[in-house]
């Protein structure tokens, strides 16, 4: 009796204590638990996704990152493998956790080739030395061609090359036998206008032949400027053959040592526009020499051998 007056009988659990299931096995305790706050968002019936997280008596505490186990080395300091960034240890990095899980470290990577200059197919390199005046260029031809070729592989030429290509093509026509009786035979109102007209048609055929040289020496995997090229083929071509039309205006196209001398300023040319190409498009000499041939042939054709 004092059991049922004291509460006791049929049930001595704890009201407390979580019911069971009828197979024995505990359910579990409701959520949340009684007497702890709920969380409200902003919108009734809804969780709190930003703001400061609930401390629920259940949840623990978060724990604090572990430190690096490394630590860098000072500054002209010993090496110290062990204690945590900033624990009285001097650091010559800046930045101390940049190397742990969840930060960064910003970092660029430099351009190897400089102020990011690139290099492009087909462009010619820096020009090698500074312009040279007409004189300098017309004597450089004759006597330092090489080096005088690939100082001006980047400059045009245009006002020497036309001025000697006009001369030279007034006085070629004093080199053929009959187109010289013509003109001594002739009027000067008659004379003067066909001079005008072959230097001309000279300073045209010398565009012509040189644009055709310069296309070869492209298809051909060059990389020179046209220009240049253009320029320097027709002086070349007024050049080389002054020494035979000095000869041929007084002994006639005709003479022997006229057209032996043609032959060897013929390949004066070849040697000198070989030369020009290769330098001014970076060719090997096969190249450049087959680039220089169609150009090569028209002069020996038209020119040295007096067939104009």
């Amino acid at each position: 009796m004092a059991g049922f007056r004291n509460g006791r009988g049929r049930d001595n659990r704890d009201p407390r204590q979580q019911p069971q299931s009828p197979h024995g096995r505990q359910q579990p305790a409701p959520w949340p638990p009684a007497g702890a706050p709920a969380a409200q968002g902003p919108y009734s019936g809804e969780p709190e996704y930003f703001g400061e997280p609930q401390q629920y008596p259940y949840h623990a505490p978060p724990q604090a990152a572990a430190p690096h186990p490394y630590q860098q080395r000072p500054q002209g300091g010993p090496y110290h493998p062990q204690g945590p960034a900033g624990a009285g240890i001097p650091s010559a990095d800046p930045h101390p956790d940049a190397n742990n899980p969840g930060y960064t470290q910003a970092f660029r990577v430099d351009d190897p080739y400089g102020d990011g200059a690139t290099y492009r197919a087909g462009a010619a390199p820096a020009p090698s030395g500074p312009r040279l005046p007409w004189r300098e260029l017309l004597a450089g031809i004759v006597l330092r061609p090489a080096q005088t070729f690939l100082q001006m592989r980047d400059y045009p030429v245009w006002g020497p090359a036309l001025v000697v290509t006009l001369i030279y093509g007034m006085l070629a026509l004093f080199g053929f036998d009959d187109a010289r009786d013509d003109v001594i035979g002739s009027t000067l109102s008659t004379a003067v206008p066909y001079v005008l007209i072959t230097g001309v048609a000279f300073v045209i055929g010398g565009l012509i032949l040189g644009a055709v040289t310069h296309t070869l020496a492209r298809q051909l995997g060059g990389d020179g400027s046209w220009q240049p090229t253009v320029g320097l083929s027709m002086l070349i071509m007024s050049l080389t053959d002054a020494p035979r039309l000095v000869f041929a205006a007084f002994l006639g196209g005709d003479n022997g040592f006229v057209q032996v001398l043609g032959w060897l300023t013929w390949l004066a040319a070849g040697f000198l526009m070989t030369s020009m190409v290769r330098k001014s498009h970076d060719l090997p000499w096969p190249k450049a020499l087959g680039a220089s041939a169609i150009e090569l042939l028209a002069l020996l054709s038209l020119v040295k051998l007096g067939t104009f």
